[in-house]
């Protein structure tokens, strides 16, 4: 017996020896996260890279075959493109050791740490080694407070990053900017990285996307045609200016505009000076960030200049909301796109265009649902361009007309006040008599209604037409009943009533006049038109006051 307790023990040796003399191919692995409350980032790296390198150096057995390196990548999962490429490595035998500076750099999440360690490894005879925890695998199995410096590491980066999150939510809520790289149009401030400058090229790349957007042209179009022109988009103009910058929403690296890109821009606040932020949230540091509503933004607004004018975002914005189609600009170029819609139905109307026999060529719309499906679903109401141009024409003058006569009225206010106020009793009489036939009516088409005289649709299409004359003749008592002095000066200080003073009178409707003042255009048959205005309910209040 003792004898051959000895000699399996001569024996073991002997085997202990072999392995020691194995030839080992070594990767060394280096990671670097900000949000593992790293030193700066070169310094950090290096000191990594220069302490390995020297482990391997030492060791005579050790041939140094690659390094990897995923410097800005955190340790709480393994989803790191040189990390991977190390196990590409090892899959293909090509290293047989892995060697890091301690088991944090490897990673922080203990389950995935533990996978890698205790199965992964064995299984692919991978020696690993972590220095700094005096770790070496050849040495034996791991000592018992491995598991527990990986919830530790785990955790600290969990609280490492519940710190930089409030850091950074302390900046977005005073309006600091925090991305890495500035939108399209800004750079960041060199004497202050959390501020915007404009940076004027690519600013003025932004107020054409926009002007071309209100003067009737696509989203697709515009892409096509800055594409044509070889202009850079915003990926290609940060790499151009040395910035390693990378889009997550480029597919292969292709750097081109698209509709994606052109609706992102014509959506973002930023181009009126408004940093938004706070966009998505991650509910810890294991999880996928989601995107956020509207109303959970972190909002400042005037944190910088803007490149684009409130009036002209405004009115993109009404466009952006409508389900508008796209227009091929040099073929079929219409300026009630995304506002003209069938009465009835409610799909858009399509634009026909067709020679006279004058040879003169006409433009008319037709419904698009009769167009598409026949009779049995829709009436055509066929109206001819030139009837609604001419409608909205007359309607805006007149619009004009009333606001120059106030304007006037209050130039005057002072000087015959007391009749003033004698006008403002009659008109509170007057807009009541008028609330009071408009109840009656709505009485009336429900009688209608409940008698079979009336349609569903019928009775609401009234009702909805007699609540938003009660609620314009509301307003008006309410206009009334106050200081109508101040108040009428107020309604004359809005933007949109001191453009259309500026114009004067319109001879010819443009797309631009269409987008700021109009909401909707509604055709039903027999050329009758329903205009509704951007400004409704105050154009209503000039309407009643019959100035």
């Amino acid at each position: 017996m003792p004898r051959t307790s000895r000699n399996n023990k001569n024996n073991s040796n002997q085997q202990i020896i072999e392995v020691s003399h194995k030839k080992y191919n070594v990767g060394i692995y280096i990671r670097l996260s900000k949000e593992d409350g790293d030193k700066v980032e070169s310094d950090s790296i290096t000191n990594q890279r220069n302490k390995l390198t020297l482990y391997v150096k030492n060791q005579k057995d050790f041939e140094l075959i690659d390094t990897y390196i995923d410097d800005g990548y955190t340790g709480t999962n393994f989803n790191r493109p040189d990390f991977s490429r190390m196990i590409d490595d090892i899959e293909q035998s090509k290293i047989n050791c892995v060697v890091v500076k301690d088991l944090s750099r490897f990673g922080r999440d203990y389950i995935g740490v533990g996978e890698y360690l205790e199965k992964y490894f064995p299984n692919n005879s991978i020696r690993f080694i972590a220095i700094d925890d005096n770790i070496d695998s050849l040495k034996g199995s791991y000592d018992m407070m491995m598991p527990v410096r990986n919830v530790f590491n785990e955790q600290y980066a969990a609280d490492i990053s519940r710190k930089v999150q409030s850091a950074f939510k302390t900046k977005q809520y005073n309006g600091s900017f925090i991305g890495a790289f500035a939108s399209y149009g800004y750079i960041k401030d060199p004497n202050d990285r959390n501020k915007l400058l404009i940076d004027e090229y690519p600013a003025s790349i932004v107020r054409r996307i926009f002007k071309m957007y209100l003067d009737g042209m696509g989203k697709i179009a515009i892409s096509k045609q800055l594409n044509r022109e070889g202009i850079l988009c915003p990926s290609a103009y940060k790499k151009m200016n040395g910035q390693k910058y990378t889009n997550g929403q480029n597919i292969n690296d292709t750097y081109y505009w698209t509709y994606s890109t052109i609706h992102r821009m014509l959506s973002h606040e930023i181009y009126i000076g408004n940093m938004t932020q706070g966009k998505s949230h991650r509910a810890n540091i294991k999880t996928k960030a989601k995107a956020l509503p509207r109303d959970q933004w972190i909002v400042v607004e005037n944190t910088h200049d803007a490149i684009i004018d409130k009036e002209t975002w405004e009115s993109a914005q009404v466009l952006l909301t409508k389900d508008t189609r796209q227009i091929d600009f040099n073929q079929n170029i219409s300026m009630f796109a995304g506002f003209i819609s069938c009465g009835d139905c409610g799909r858009a109307m399509v634009k026909n265009t067709y020679k006279l026999k004058t040879g003169e060529l006409s433009t008319s719309y037709r419904c698009g649902t009769y167009q598409r499906y026949g009779t049995s679903f829709c009436k055509p109401h066929t109206i001819r361009h030139e009837i609604i141009e001419q409608v909205i024409l007359e309607d805006l003058n007149e619009i004009i007309r009333r606001i120059a006569d106030m304007q006037k009225l209050v130039d005057k206010m002072d000087k015959i006040s007391p009749n003033v106020q004698n006008n403002v009793k009659n008109e509170i009489e007057k807009v009541n008599f008028s609330l009071s036939k408009i109840s009656k009516y709505k009485k009336g088409i429900y009688e209608d209604y409940k008698e079979g005289i009336i349609s569903l649709a019928e009775y609401k299409t009234f009702k909805e037409d007699y609540e938003q004359q009660e609620a314009v003749y509301q307003r008006t008592i309410e206009t009334l009943n106050q200081d109508s002095q101040s108040d009428v000066k107020k309604l004359l200080s809005q933007e949109w009533i001191k453009s259309l003073l500026k114009r004067g009178a319109i001879t010819v409707l443009d797309r631009t006049i269409v987008t700021e003042m109009l909401d909707s255009i509604q055709i039903f048959e027999e050329n009758k038109i329903k205009v509704v205005y951007r400004h409704d309910s105050d154009i209503a209040v000039l309407k009643v006051l019959n100035v």
